[in-house]
């Protein structure tokens, strides 16, 4: 699907003098395109287009210095400053592993790159064949801006052309019925796990969706909240000082914070964490379901809040901080049961 740049960038211009304050992918889902596409429409003027190995230019960020990394979906978007630091990649799969940015990356879904200079503020964006934005990282007053230029000069793409061609949108695949799945194999698999990345494979191995296996759960294992609780453990949190993490995914990326959380902010539709390293916004408006779970591993029990969007996608999970080899913080379990009580 290529679009049709000439009259997009009309529209869009007339767009942003009509609604100056909306935001670009807002923007894209009103006028029927996606965000890559109206981005596509400022090259040669405040858009480069980038091109090469992203695994490379990804092991040259930590140059930067200190930045801003955000990444989000529909439901919520996921700030967070500081250093990248222990950037490891391989073929489809990629690591940050500082103490600030924390990132699992799937490289096989990352297209799109370009370096942008929105008023001043320069960023690198990045983008799957669909034109939904992956990850973002963005400049800030500490950063190298020299160094920023000479990655963008390096990876700049010899085609700076505005036209950009895009799949369509994947679509979301049905769970299989209830009644076709062994059940109690899918729950025995569950309370057999010693470490909650086994999940995912539990999931596939009986054909399970991720919502679908919440529902399934051993009993006690999983149980149904409404936001209200979740944003009620944010509030205890924050008020104990409980260290919590916060992972936001979408196709391409994981963001993980690792920290408190001091300053919760609701404004409108949006529920915000506004502090200094660490912003968090969550639009109640698109959360479909919220679950408590419980997860067996060597550890012990491993206790997490998991989003979904109306479309059944995870798109958040919330512990407390945690390393493997230590159990779960006790603080942090109580942060739970004052909430769901």
């Amino acid at each position: 699907m290529t679009t049709d740049t000439i009259s997009l960038k009309t529209r869009w211009s007339d767009f942003r003098q009509q609604q100056p304050n909306v935001r670009i992918r807002d923007a894209a889902r009103q006028l029927g395109v996606s965000e890559a596409e109206l981005l596509v429409t400022g090259v040669g003027e405040t858009v480069v287009r980038l091109a090469g190995d992203f695994r490379e230019l990804l092991r040259e960020v930590p140059t930067l210095g200190y930045v801003m990394a955000l990444t989000r979906n529909d439901v919520l978007v996921h700030e967070r400053k500081g250093v990248y630091e222990k950037v490891s990649l391989s073929n489809h799969m990629g690591l940050v592993l500082g103490p600030d940015i924390d990132l699992r990356l799937f490289m096989q879904r990352w297209q799109w790159g370009f370096a942008v200079n929105e008023n001043d503020r320069r960023s690198l964006q990045f983008f799957d064949a669909q034109g939904e934005a992956i990850h973002k990282i963005y400049l800030t007053e500490q950063s190298e801006g020299v160094a920023y230029q000479t990655l963008v000069t390096k990876f700049r793409a010899d085609d700076q052309s505005e036209q950009l061609t895009v799949d369509a949108p994947v679509g979301k695949s049905d769970d299989t019925a209830d009644a076709a799945i062994d059940v109690a194999g899918f729950q025995a698999g569950w309370l057999a796990m010693q470490d909650t990345h086994e999940f995912f494979g539990l999931l596939r191995q009986y054909g399970v969706g991720r919502q679908q296996g919440l529902r399934l759960a051993p009993e006690g294992h999983a149980r149904l909240l409404s936001l209200d609780v979740l944003k009620q453990v944010f509030a205890t949190a924050a008020d104990r000082d409980v260290s919590i993490m916060v992972f936001v995914s979408n196709a391409g990326c994981i963001q993980i914070h690792t920290g408190p959380v001091k300053k919760l902010v609701q404004m409108g539709p949006w529920y915000n964490v506004l502090d200094p390293a660490f912003n968090l916004h969550l639009n109640e408006t698109l959360v479909g379901q919220v679950w408590l779970t419980k997860k067996p591993t060597a550890d012990g029990l491993v206790t997490a809040l998991e989003l979904f969007d109306r479309n059944g996608q995870n798109v958040a999970l919330v512990f407390g901080e945690r390393k493997p080899g230590k159990p779960e913080l006790e603080s942090w379990r109580a942060v739970i049961a004052d909430a769901v009580r």
